[in-house]
């Protein structure tokens, strides 16, 4: 397993160690806790040194994820080098059917991705939890919501980025972690979702169990590659929420 220089995961080696935990058990244990047959991390010398360290190795964690998103035959070929992230997100995508533009940055199509786990989920809530949902958010005339105007409300989050394109993430991030390990991200403890939020986990499960019951037909380097992508967004953008509070505060 050798990690391939990839600009698109090089922001990993700014993480601390405690937000790699959810993203390096998603690489070495199965949805029943095992630990994985197929994974390298665990066989690497530096893993074996510094874990739980995970800063220490970021870039063994970033080569698995390439490893897992590319055919294990071409890996070979490779001398060990899976693909650059970009190819495992936009494999991903087109295995959910995310329409993305494939020329769009990895920031976009990520957000792709999101909203399309949001979007279906939207048009599973209850009116109920619609009006939960916007009044949470601070909407105007949450009574009358409807699931057209709360993803409109998402896409300009995650277009302006920030705190709040952070915490959509983590909510969905949270919600596959709840249905693949019963139990939620250790990210999301340091930051309480709202009610609100917290409403989307069952519609987002019900999204999961169709996709997850596609992709064990389809192989089984999906059920690494789906929630790791989703745990790396998730990382992007509180990686650029920190970025962004630290420009504020220079200034």
């Amino acid at each position: 397993m050798v990690y391939r220089e990839d600009e698109d995961l090089v922001f990993l080696g700014q993480m601390e160690s405690a937000d790699l935990n959810d993203l390096v058990l998603c690489l070495i244990h199965d949805r029943d806790g095992a630990e994985r047959m197929t994974g390298e991390l665990v066989k690497s010398e530096l893993y074996k040194k510094h874990q739980p360290d995970h800063h220490q190795y970021w870039q063994e964690i970033a080569a698995e994820i390439q490893c897992f998103g590319a055919n294990t035959f071409a890996t070979m070929f490779r001398s060990g080098k899976g693909v650059l992230y970009r190819e495992v997100l936009t494999d991903v995508c087109s295995r959910v059917k995310v329409k993305f533009n494939k020329d769009a940055s990895v920031n976009d199509i990520e957000n792709e991705l999101l909203m399309k786990i949001l979007s279906d989920s939207l048009k599973k809530m209850s009116e109920e939890e619609l009006r939960q949902l916007a009044g949470t958010m601070g909407l105007a005339n949450s009574e009358t919501m409807t699931p057209e105007i709360l993803l409109g409300t998402f896409q300009l989050a995650f277009v302006a980025g920030g705190f709040m394109s952070y915490q959509l993430a983590l909510t969905v991030a949270n919600a596959v972690a709840n249905f693949l390990f019963g139990r939620g991200l250790a990210l999301a403890g340091n930051i309480t979702l709202s009610r609100g939020l917290a409403v989307l986990a069952g519609p987002i499960g019900l999204i999961l169990t169709g996709i997850w019951t596609a992709v064990d037909i389809a192989g089984p380097a999906y059920r690494v590659t789906i929630p790791a992508v989703v745990l790396v967004a998730t990382l992007r953008r509180k990686w650029q929420s920190q970025q962004e509070k630290k420009t504020e505060t220079a200034n």
